[in-house]
C-alpha cells in the first residue's frame, strides 16, 4: 500500500484517532478562548484563529520530528504547535505575553508560536520571510546529512512576496529536502485571491521549476492532510527536493482579533464557511464509523476543557517579564582576544599585506581553523575568480564547492538561508559577500532587519553567525550603486556590529574575531583601499581586534579627529602635514561604529577640546551626527568649539569625476576644516 493511501478512517486504529481528537478539540477550544484574554485585558492582543485549517495544521504537527525536522511555523499555527508537542500552557504563556514563555519570553508578539529547542523556530511577523529560512536549514541538513526535512508553513497570500519564490527557486535549485505548506483559505485579510494570484491556486505560480514537486490536498480533510504530508515528507527526504503542499482551506473567522470580516463577506460566505468546519466533519465521522459514541467525544471535549482551565490558572501566575531584562540578548557576547585585548600589535611580527591580502589570507586561515565555515556570494566560484574584487581568490580551490559556492542574484535570499544555514548548529559561520557592492544590499534589508532581532526576539535561543561583507565606499569613478556608503542606515539596528577597517591589520584582526563570534556581524570593506599602498601594514598571523575598541593612529594635542574607513588615510596626511607646520593633531580609527568605543572618544576629547568627525558618508544624517552627539552629551564642558564634521554633499554620489571630487570628502577639504577650528 502507497504511503499516500496509509490514513483512512476504517485502517486507522482507534488509539491514533483518539489522539488526533483531542489535539484537535484541544486546539480549537484555545482558538476560542484566545479573544477573552483581551476582553478581559490579560493579553492576546493579536490572534489569528486557525478554525477551518484544522486537517492541514494537525498533519503538520504529526509528521514533525523535533529530533529530526526543523519546523516553521506562521502566526496561524496554533494546532500546527500544539499537534508538535506545545501544550495548552505554552500556548497561552504565549498569548499572554508571560516570562516563561518558550516562544520569546515575551517579546515577540502573541500567536508566534515557537520553542527552539525543539526545533521548533520562532518566527518574525514579516510574511513569508521564513520560506528563505527554512531553506537554509534545508541547506545545512544536506551538508550534514541530516535525516529529516525542514517545514515552512504559511497562507496563500504570503507566496505572494518576491522572497518566497527565491527560496522556492532556490530550494529547488540546490535540491533540498523542503516542504513548503500554503494554507490556502482565499484571503489575504480582506484581500480576496482574485486580488493576489495569477493562478487560482497560487502552487501553480511555480508549475515548471525544476526539481519541485506540487501536491494538493484538503486541509479541512484530517486523512488526506495526513496522506499528503506524509507523502510529501517521504518524497523530500527519498529525492533530496523540495515539495509543496497546496492545502485548500476555509477561513472561519476573521483574519484576528483586529478585523471584522462581515465588512467584506456576505452573510451565506459566512454561514458556507461555518458547515465546512473541520472539527464537526471529524466529529461526525468518527461517531458514525461506530468507533466512538458521543458520550466518549464529549468527555474527550470535557477533558480539553480541564486542561485549558488548569493551563491558565498556571499561565496567569506565571511571573511577567523583567523590564530590567531589555538588555538582555540584544547580541551574543562576542569572541574576546587573549593575545590582544586592544587589538594593537608591536609591528615586529608578521608580513607586510595589502588590505585585500590580508582579508583573503584570513579567509582561508579561519577556513582551515573551523571546519563549519561556510563562504557564499556572487561570483564567489567561477574558475580563479573571487569575488567581484577577487578577495576569495582561490578559496574553493582549497576548500571545495561544498564550502565555497555561488550565489543567484537575490540578495536577500544570500542573507536570509545563511540565517537557516546557522540554525542548524550553532558551530556554524556563514561568511557571505552580502551583494555585489555594498549599495546593492538594500533589497536584502528586510532580512537583516529580521535576523537583527533574532536573538533578543528568541530570549537568547537563536543566534544567526553570519559575517556579511560589503565592499564600500567611492574614489573609483562608481557613481550610484557603485560608490556609496551605507553605514549610517546600518548602524542604527540594535544586533548587529557593524565594522569598517581601513588599514590590512585591522581588516584581517576584525575579521577574525568576527568569524571566530556568534551573531551577525557587517563587515564594510573600502574597496579604493584594497590594494591601495596606503593601507598596507604588518599583519600578524594571528591578529586579532575586538569590537568596539578605536585605535589612536595618531597622538595629538591640539584637535581630534574622528574618522573611519576611506577618509582614515587622508586624516593621516592632514594630521602629519599640520605637524610639520607645528600643529598637533590627533587621529582616532573607530574600526568599530557598532558598537562604538566612546571612552577613547571622550578622553580625547577632554585632552584637545576640540573634535573634528570626518567620514565619507553625507553629513545631513550621517554616522558622524551620532559620534558628534554622543561628544555633545557626555563632554560639552570639555569643547573649546563646536563639534565640527566633514563629508559627502546631501546628493547622490556622481559618475564623473569632476563631479565625485565635488561630493566627496578629501584631504583638502579635511585641512581646511582642521584649520578654521584651530583658529576657532
Amino acid at each position: 500500500m502507497s504511503q499516500k493511501r496509509r490514513f483512512t478512517l476504517d485502517s486507522t486504529d482507534k488509539a491514533t484517532l483518539e489522539k488526533w481528537y483531542r489535539l484537535m478539540t484541544l486546539g480549537r477550544q484555545l482558538d476560542e478562548k484566545a479573544p477573552n484574554y483581551l476582553k478581559q485585558a490579560l493579553g492576546w492582543s493579536y490572534h489569528a484563529p486557525y478554525a477551518g485549517h484544522d486537517g492541514i495544521q494537525l498533519a503538520i504537527g504529526q509528521v514533525f520530528d523535533k529530533e529530526t525536522d526543523f519546523l516553521f511555523p506562521y502566526y496561524r499555527d496554533m494546532l500546527t504547535a500544539i499537534s508538535a508537542g506545545m501544550t495548552a500552557e505554552e500556548i497561552i504563556l504565549n498569548g499572554i505575553s508571560k516570562a516563561n514563555d518558550p516562544s520569546s519570553g515575551g517579546r515577540h508578539m502573541s500567536n508566534h508560536f515557537a520553542k527552539p529547542e525543539w526545533n521548533i523556530q520562532n518566527v518574525s511577523s514579516a510574511t513569508g520571510n521564513h520560506t528563505l529560512h527554512a531553506v537554509g536549514t534545508g541547506r545545512s541538513m544536506k551538508i550534514y546529512n541530516g535525516k529529516g526535512v525542514s517545514i515552512s508553513s504559511q497562507g496563500e497570500s504570503s507566496t505572494s512576496e518576491g522572497y518566497v519564490f527565491e527560496a522556492i527557486n532556490g530550494a529547488a535549485k540546490e535540491e533540498l529536502p523542503v516542504i513548503f505548506v500554503f494554507q490556502d483559505n482565499k484571503y489575504g485579510i480582506s484581500v480576496p485571491q482574485a486580488d493576489q494570484s495569477a493562478n487560482v491556486r497560487v502552487a501553480e505560480n511555480y508549475r515548471g521549476i525544476r526539481n519541485l514537486k506540487i501536491m494538493y490536498c484538503d486541509g479541512k480533510n484530517v486523512f488526506n492532510s495526513m496522506n499528503t504530508m506524509a507523502e510529501a515528507k517521504e518524497y523530500a527526504i527519498k529525492h533530496s527536493q523540495p515539495v509543496i503542499v497546496h492545502a485548500n482551506c476555509v477561513r472561519i473567522h476573521s483574519h484576528s482579533n483586529s478585523d471584522r470580516h462581515e465588512l467584506y463577506r456576505d452573510d451565506n460566505e459566512r454561514h458556507c464557511a461555518v458547515l465546512s468546519d473541520p472539527l464537526n466533519r471529524f466529529r461526525v465521522q468518527l461517531v458514525h464509523s461506530g468507533k466512538f459514541t458521543e458520550e466518549e467525544l464529549t468527555q474527550m471535549d470535557k477533558d480539553a476543557k480541564k486542561i485549558i482551565s488548569d493551563a491558565h490558572k498556571k499561565a496567569l501566575n506565571a511571573p511577567n517579564p523583567d523590564p530590567a531584562s531589555i538588555f538582555d540578548f540584544v547580541s551574543p557576547e562576542p569572541y574576546v582576544s587573549t593575545k590582544y585585548p586592544d587589538g594593537i600589535h608591536d609591528g615586529t611580527k608578521g608580513e607586510k599585506l595589502k588590505l585585500i591580502q590580508a582579508l583573503n589570507s584570513t579567509l582561508k586561515a579561519e577556513f582551515r581553523e573551523n571546519p563549519d565555515t561556510y563562504l557564499w556570494g556572487q561570483d564567489m566560484a567561477n574558475k580563479d575568480k573571487g569575488g567581484i574584487f577577487n578577495v576569495s581568490k582561490g578559496m574553493q580551490q582549497e576548500f571545495g564547492p561544498v564550502r565555497v559556492f555561488n550565489a543567484p542574484i537575490a540578495e536577500d535570499y544570500i542573507v536570509g538561508t545563511s540565517n537557516g544555514m546557522s540554525r542548524y548548529n550553532d558551530k556554524i559561520r556563514v561568511v557571505m559577500e552580502g551583494a555585489e557592492f555594498a549599495d546593492y544590499f538594500w533589497p536584502a534589508m528586510e532580512q537583516l532587519v529580521d535576523s537583527s532581532h533574532d536573538y533578543w526576539r528568541s530570549n537568547g535561543k537563536f543566534s544567526p553567525n553570519m559575517i556579511i561583507r560589503l565592499a564600500s565606499g567611492g574614489y573609483i569613478g562608481g557613481g550610484l550603486y557603485h560608490s556609496q556608503t551605507i553605514e549610517g542606515a546600518l548602524a542604527t539596528f540594535p544586533g548587529l556590529r557593524v565594522v569598517y577597517p581601513a588599514y590590512a591589520d585591522d581588516a584581517a584582526g576584525l575579521l577574525r574575531t568576527a568569524i571566530r563570534s556568534r551573531g551577525i556581524t557587517v563587515f564594510l570593506e573600502p574597496k579604493a583601499l584594497y590594494n591601495d599602498p596606503l593601507s598596507e601594514a604588518i599583519v600578524p598571523d594571528d591578529f586579532e581586534v575586538p569590537f568596539g575598541k578605536a585605535r589612536i593612529r595618531k597622538e595629538g594635542s591640539d584637535l581630534t579627529i574622528v574618522t573611519y574607513g576611506n577618509t582614515l588615510p587622508m586624516s593621516m596626511q592632514v594630521a602629519e602635514e599640520l605637524e610639520k607646520e607645528g600643529k598637533s593633531v590627533e587621529v582616532i580609527d573607530l574600526r568599530s561604529l557598532l558598537p562604538l568605543d566612546t571612552e577613547t572618544i571622550l578622553k580625547s576629547v577632554k585632552k584637545t577640546n576640540k573634535v573634528l568627525v570626518v567620514h565619507e558618508d553625507k553629513v545631513f544624517a550621517g554616522f558622524g551626527g551620532e559620534v558628534a552627539g554622543v561628544i555633545a552629551d557626555a563632554a560639552f564642558e570639555y569643547l573649546d568649539a563646536p563639534v565640527k564634521r566633514v563629508g559627502s554633499t546631501f546628493t547622490p554620489v556622481g559618475f564623473n569625476r569632476i563631479l565625485e571630487k565635488a561630493i566627496l570628502p578629501n584631504a583638502e577639504k579635511i585641512k581646511a576644516a582642521v584649520e578654521e577650528m584651530l583658529e576657532y
